[in-house]
């Protein structure tokens, strides 16, 4: 009789042949086993009938705040928010205090993330015209997945403006480079249509022109550059076109957020709670999107978890912070979108966790597979709850989908072969390691 650490049971398994039921066994946190597994054993043993196992969720754009603010969120709330909505690893952002620009600041979050940290994790290397020297040596250190350049102001101080910085830093590394697209000079000149006291004119100010102008300058750079190229929360029916001519060596990436509100009634109803870089848009850009999610030109969903307080939010706009959460609600949303016929299944599994392995290397991630981690998202697809404040586990306790009801919902997180959340609950703390990666190993 074979034994195993986890055997999971009769779930609907989402494996690279297709979606069908199938036993999983788990040993020393690795797939070892696929298949009916009846005559088995396992220290643990996990009942999924009625449930889908799928590969674990991946979130690759997450703003979990620590150091420096972690009066919004910190390393420890922000992964146990992504446990509790079925993501199983996250890549951190560099807009910290202070920012993520040197091989100190990496070793700091990797220090902090050390039995606290939840889920899987990396953290991007920010860009700035202080350390582009230094960004071949940093993009290899263990625990970075990357390069995250702002190319328009946001939520901090790291920018990367001019078009000789932009092309220095592309041609510093060999990774693939992620960047925030929008055109600075643009908001510049468009501060004026900020309106103050009315957050509908955010789209306004920052327009689909400088997602666009800036989007078509990025791939521009980097095809000379030779550089792999991720750009982030694409927002704008504009930029399709342009990010489909360079399949070659640039992929995309949408937010749930993106793909589920619109200008100008998300403005109306949740005021500065809508308030994000780039902004949510009108309905014909989010159409463009769901276009592209159906066409296979969005590789990756990331969330953009973006935490502010209530308190901060409620200042007048402009003086409101951009942001809102996502982490935890990126896969109900998602799930809820399958549900209502907007994406298979499989497409939602390649949009959550084998894109982002495949786009960035994530290595032994991604798929169910023998001999890859064992981690998994198990969901019920039929479960019909509703999304509450209450729910979120964020240090800024609010979503901006309170209320909305959904169909489809995670059971359970499993990471490595630990179980990590289940039924609303984190039931094994701190467990999460730093991602590996094919580039770096």
């Amino acid at each position: 009789m074979e034994s195993y650490d986890l055997l999971i049971r009769g779930g609907l398994c989402a494996t690279p042949n297709g979606v069908a039921q199938a036993d999983i066994g788990v040993k020393a946190g690795k797939i070892a086993a696929i298949g009916t597994l009846s005559d088995s054993k396992a220290a643990e043993v996990f009942d999924a009938k009625g449930l889908h196992v799928l590969p674990g969720v991946i979130d690759t754009q997450v703003h979990l705040r620590e150091p420096g603010n972690e009066h919004k969120e910190d390393l420890e709330t922000g992964s146990r928010a992504a446990v509790l909505g079925g993501v199983t690893g996250v890549f951190e952002m560099p807009n910290t205090n202070p920012t993520t620009t040197t091989r100190e600041a990496i070793e700091d979050k990797l220090a902090r993330a050390a039995g606290r940290m939840h889920c899987e994790h990396a953290f991007y290397v920010g860009a700035s015209p202080a350390n582009v020297g230094a960004l071949a040596a940093l993009e290899r250190l263990p625990g970075v997945c990357g390069v995250k350049a702002f190319l328009g102001s946001s939520t901090g101080s790291l920018l990367l403006d001019k078009e000789e910085a932009i092309l220095a830093a592309l041609k510093a590394g060999r990774r693939r480079m992620a960047v925030h697209s929008e055109n600075e000079d643009r908001l510049k000149e468009r501060r004026i249509y900020a309106v103050r006291g009315d957050v509908k004119t955010h789209p306004v100010w920052r327009d689909a022109e400088a997602a666009r102008s800036s989007t078509e300058r990025v791939l521009r750079l980097a095809r000379e550059a030779g550089r792999l190229l991720h750009v982030l929360h694409v927002t704008t029916a504009d930029e399709l076109p342009l990010l489909a001519g360079a399949r070659d060596f640039a992929t995309v990436e949408t937010t749930p957020q993106h793909l589920t509100l619109a200008a100008p009634e998300c403005y109306e109803r949740l005021g500065t709670l809508a308030q994000m870089n780039p902004p949510i848009r009108e309905a014909h850009h989010r159409e463009a999107l769901w276009k592209a999610v159906a066409d296979g030109l969005v590789d990756v969903i990331g969330s953009d978890h973006a935490p502010h307080t209530l308190e901060e939010k409620a200042k007048t706009y402009p003086d409101s912070p951009s942001g809102m959460t996502g982490v935890q609600t990126l896969v109900p949303l998602m799930l809820n979108h399958v549900n209502e016929g907007r994406l298979t299944l499989e497409r939602f599994v390649d949009l959550t966790s084998a894109g982002a392995a495949r786009i960035f290397g994530i290595a032994g991630k991604g798929r169910i597979a023998l001999g890859y981690d064992a981690d998994f998202t198990l969901v019920d697809l039929k479960l019909k709850k509703r999304i509450e404040n209450s729910w979120i586990a964020s240090r800024a306790q609010w979503t901006p989908f309170d209320g909305m009801e959904v169909t489809g919902w995670p059971i359970a997180t499993i990471v490595r072969g630990l179980t990590v959340m289940r039924d609303g609950a984190v039931v094994t703390q701190g467990a999460g390691k730093p991602f590996r990666f094919w580039g770096t190993l």
